[in-house]
């Protein structure tokens, strides 16, 4: 049976930051960024401890504004918006978010935090989270978004933990082989994909996932690199063509 998660690096990293922020001194501020390129599998670490911890996540999306972040945490969360007394204003809907955080003692994790970064009232709007809860919230962005945050001093000051997604490895690639690929696949040809990657974890999935396909049509039993030979990989790049050339006879 395949695992169900591959403990790669950035969920270590993910897991080990968490914990720093739930044994921190109570003192101490309660927020933590997770950033670094597309690919890197900063979504599927955070997903796995969502999981593992009983987080709320919420992946936020560009046309959100405030009040559409807080109805969705607070649908995330279960809570009834439904009846006398129910949260309907946005200073409700953050005192009800912030109740809820409080008494759950869960972390809030908040995916594609770029989309906040875009908008001065969503930053301060998960700053009043956190002030509100005083529980541990994960952002979740591209490698820019420390850079970014650093606009608002109120918030970039609260983070307590930084944490910079690292790219994949010949470690993380053996432990991502098993879940992909139905035949043993030998270390050279893992880091032969590690080296095509650009650092990307999805990209040596997808070329996983090719190998296991090719492997069944062509009835291998295992894939090393003179095996692939010169077959093609997913590098993320368009292929490039040769255009025929135009000879110009003149007139």
């Amino acid at each position: 049976m395949k695992p169900a998660n591959a403990n790669l690096q950035n969920l270590s990293l993910v897991r080990t930051a968490l914990e720093g922020l739930k044994s921190r001194d109570a003192s101490l501020p309660g927020l933590a960024i997770m950033h670094g390129p597309a690919g890197y599998g900063k979504t599927t670490a955070a997903t796995v401890v969502g999981n593992e911890t009983r987080a709320y996540f919420v992946q936020v999306r560009s046309a959100w504004g405030r009040k559409t972040l807080l109805l969705k945490i607070v649908h995330e969360m279960g809570m009834k918006l439904e009846g006398k007394g129910a949260p309907k204003t946005i200073p409700d809907l953050l005192e009800a978010v912030c109740a809820q955080l409080a008494s759950s003692g869960r972390l809030l994790i908040l995916d594609e935090f770029d989309y906040c970064v875009k908008n001065e009232s969503m930053v301060d709007l998960v700053r009043d989270i956190y002030e509100g809860a005083q529980q541990p919230i994960l952002g979740i962005g591209m490698e820019m978004l420390p850079q970014k945050l650093k606009r608002w001093e109120q918030f970039h000051s609260r983070v307590y933990s930084w944490i910079p997604a690292q790219p994949v490895s010949l470690e993380d690639a053996r432990l991502l082989a098993p879940v992909y690929c139905d035949v043993p696949c030998a270390d050279d040809f893992l880091a032969f994909l590690v080296g095509a990657a650009g650092g990307s974890v999805r990209r040596v999935s997808v070329n996983l996932a090719q190998a296991a396909t090719t492997a069944a049509i062509e009835g291998w039993r295992a894939v090393d690199r003179a095996t692939w030979g010169g077959r093609a990989i997913y590098t993320g790049e368009a292929p490039i063509r040769e255009l025929p050339k135009v000879h110009n006879h003149g007139a």
